[in-house]
């Protein structure tokens, strides 16, 4: 039986609510949702790196549209009965309209049921919004999310971090300011070091993502979770990780002529049954 959005969003509440971390990852395209569903995960979010390097772009540079986005995010929902999030980087425009209406379409459209809003502006002369536009942004787009007839994870990102601006203080002051105008989740990609993510798990009042993958950061599941981390993401790391091992294996035919790549990638048949499986709800999937 098909599990609705709004039970979906109910449990994508709940795991928030539970204590301890639970791991997001990221999918990229509907197979990789059914991979991960099969494995017994309890939600997923997808990625825009991983959406713009499945398309030949580059990442972070404004080339992915809000409508590929969102049929991404579309082919993603179809493929699990997983609580399904999405990166919608800066919500695809500067006004605070224009998010709120991507956070609308978001779950109307692809069907989502959480998303993430950062206040990263595309402008390479100044990558991060002023303080007080990032704010009216995030506002718009929490009133979207409330409009909704079902609970809606809304994660407010500071990306300080990934932009050459380790400014800690700034970061969890922005953060707080999320909070209070009513993000749900909150997230500073980029923090690695265990004494900042502690710091600021302790600096505020919502559950903090964290995110794992992107080099320079190597704590586990129950280390992040004593750390105050109650969500844990991956970001593109899978992705990389499946085109890491796919150019590894097209440089052995290209440079030595032979196959034993071949012996670790995923079994056809295994393969096929995955994708032709019904789609179940995460409790009721078996593990692969």
């Amino acid at each position: 039986m098909q599990v609705s959005q709004t039970t979906k969003a109910q449990r994508f509440q709940a795991l928030h609510a539970r204590p301890g971390a639970f791991v997001i990852p990221n999918p990229w395209d509907a197979g990789t949702a059914r991979i991960l569903t099969q494995l017994g995960f309890e939600a997923l979010t997808s990625t825009s790196a991983g959406l713009a390097f499945s398309l030949g772009r580059p990442d972070g540079l404004g080339r992915l549209s809000r409508d590929e986005t969102l049929a991404n995010a579309r082919a993603i929902v179809d493929a699990t009965d997983l609580p399904v999030a999405a990166d919608l980087e800066n919500g695809f425009g500067h006004p605070p309209e224009v998010v709120a209406e991507t956070v609308h379409l978001a779950a109307e459209v692809a069907g989502l049921v959480g998303a993430s809003i950062e206040d990263a502006s595309g402008d390479p002369a100044h990558p991060i919004y002023p303080f007080q536009h990032a704010i009216e942004r995030m506002a718009a787009a929490v009133e979207a999310a409330r409009r909704l007839p079902f609970p809606f994870m809304l994660v407010g990102r500071a990306e300080n971090f990934l932009f050459g601006l380790p400014d800690l203080d700034d970061t969890i002051r922005r953060l707080e300011a999320f909070s209070a105008v009513g993000a749900d989740v909150l997230y500073a990609p980029g923090l690695v070091r265990a004494e900042d993510i502690r710091t600021l798990c302790e600096a505020v009042d919502k559950p903090v993502n964290v995110v794992m993958g992107l080099g320079g950061g190597r704590l586990s599941v129950a280390e992040l979770a004593r750390l105050g981390v109650r969500r844990i993401s991956v970001g593109s790391a899978l992705c990389r990780a499946a085109l890491g091992a796919f150019e590894r294996a097209a440089r052995e035919i290209k440079d030595s002529g032979t196959f034993d790549f071949a012996v670790h990638a995923l079994p056809y048949d295994s393969l096929n049954e995955i994708m032709g499986k019904p789609v179940h709800a995460g409790a009721e999937a078996s593990a692969v």
